[in-house]
């Protein structure tokens, strides 16, 4: 990696493009820091250090604290990452956004647009959601309608500039501008976590007792990168081989290649599904002022919310755990049927003569991918179960709560591998118009 990123510099070309993002990302961190006028600052740090495990959390996390602070990135790059997921399944869904979507760059266009207008609707209805919800409990210094819309309208106005950097990223700067918006938000929190880690569990501690524990998170950590690396990199490439014919004179065709189909098919996507929808409930009772008590109802919430799983003392509360595990299993065979058409692929196979060796095409192609769709997705999805878990077992056995769960970690490591693998495209490109050019 850092080889890399050494050889990146040395090209003027990729070495702008860097320090461009660099500039954005310095930018991203100075509006975290903005205040949003007229609100509570510690209001929302208090309410969530008292509510551990549910959406307001990993939201929290995927805004870099900005939620927490109340500042202008409150709300994050959330709604567009929500918008985006819409317009994708709208797309499977309404046949005109299909053939939009099939027109190229034109078509993509006119989708990008429409993202980008769900994503402001959705942040007024978020910051709307929030300011309400929360206005009258503590969050707004002077409860007025004047000051709501003042509220709602900055977070909408911060989540709107950290689309147009993401986009200006994507455009003049390296990797996916959206990816890094969310990398560069969750990896500032890491410092406060690795430092909570530390109180905790090493500090205090005599040497011994404090060199174990520090090894320890370490491992588990390193184990957990580790094998979040080989889940995002690992695939099943299917042989596939293309017949030979006659075009004129020549023989065209016969070469080999391969489908390749990765084992998370779906990414970081089911967990978020998933997360999301077992949130929901506490996040509407959260709103409304329904949180507490002790009858059936919270006690259904506290099942749902993470932060109440795997605790030895209350073991009847991880139930919820595995109703997250059958949603997360659900979300990733769904997702991956809407992104992934083994029919399709299937006849597009057969009207270029391929075949994948021993399968008859047509049909018999169509069920023999589809076979092995099932199988790689089964496997993904107790990939992600796994990383996603060892996070909330260590929570709940020894109160070990940090922001970087597995969620945050998929995306971390998924971002930097494929940010790595677009700056080394760009200078294999680049040495092949040098090549071209002498």
């Amino acid at each position: 990696m850092f080889k890399t990123l050494q050889n990146a510099f040395k090209i003027k070309e990729i070495r702008q493009k860097l320090v461009f993002t660099f500039l954005m990302v310095m930018v991203i961190r100075l509006g975290s820091q903005l205040p949003v006028p007229g609100v509570n600052r510690t209001f929302l740090a208090q309410w969530l250090a008292q509510n551990t495990g549910d959406a307001f959390n990993l939201i929290d996390s995927f805004t870099g604290g900005s939620l927490a602070s109340m500042s202008l990135f409150a709300l994050g790059i959330n709604p567009y990452i929500t918008s985006s997921i819409i317009m994708q399944l709208l797309t499977i869904a309404i046949p005109k956004l299909e053939e939009m979507q099939k027109d190229g760059e034109d078509g993509r266009k006119k989708i990008q647009n429409i993202t980008r207008y769900v994503t402001i609707v959705l942040a007024l209805i978020e910051g709307a959601a929030m300011t309400i919800g929360f206005g009258g409990q503590g969050l707004l210094e002077n409860p007025t309608w004047y000051n709501m819309a003042v509220v709602v309208i900055t977070l909408t106005a911060g989540s709107a500039f950290l689309m147009w950097i993401g986009e200006r990223i994507t455009q003049n700067g390296v990797g996916n501008g959206i990816s890094i918006v969310l990398l560069v938000n969750i990896v500032s929190r890491i410092p406060d976590d690795f430092y909570r880690l530390y109180t905790m569990f090493i500090q205090n501690r005599s040497v011994a007792k404090g060199v174990l524990a520090g090894v320890i998170i370490l491992a588990v950590i390193l184990v957990t990168v580790v094998f979040v690396i080989v889940l995002q990199d690992g695939e099943r490439r299917i042989p596939v081989q293309y017949s030979k014919k006659l075009q004129g004179r020549k023989v065209v065709g016969g070469q080999s290649t391969h489908i390749p189909m990765k084992v998370n098919t779906a990414g970081v996507i089911p967990v978020i599904f998933a997360s999301s929808l077992m949130s929901f409930p506490g996040v509407i009772a959260s709103l409304i002022g329904k949180g507490g008590g002790t009858g059936v109802g919270s006690k259904i919430l506290r099942a749902l919310s993470s932060g109440s799983w795997c605790n030895p003392k209350e073991p009847v509360y991880s139930l919820g755990l595995l109703l997250y595990i059958v949603l997360v299993v659900f979300f990733a065979y769904f997702y991956t049927s809407i992104t992934f058409n083994p029919m399709e692929i299937a006849d597009n196979m057969k009207k270029q003569g391929g075949f994948v060796p021993g399968i008859r095409p047509g049909r018999p192609t169509t069920e023999y991918l589809t076979k092995i769709l099932n199988y790689i997705v089964f496997i993904g999805a107790i990939g992600l179960i796994i990383v996603c878990v060892i996070p909330i077992f260590f929570n709940g056995v020894f109160g070990a709560n940090v922001s970087f769960g597995g969620t945050s970690i998929i995306i971390i490591v998924g971002v930097v591998l494929e940010t790595l693998k677009q700056i080394e495209s760009q200078m294999a490109v680049r040495y092949y118009k040098g090549f071209l050019n002498d």
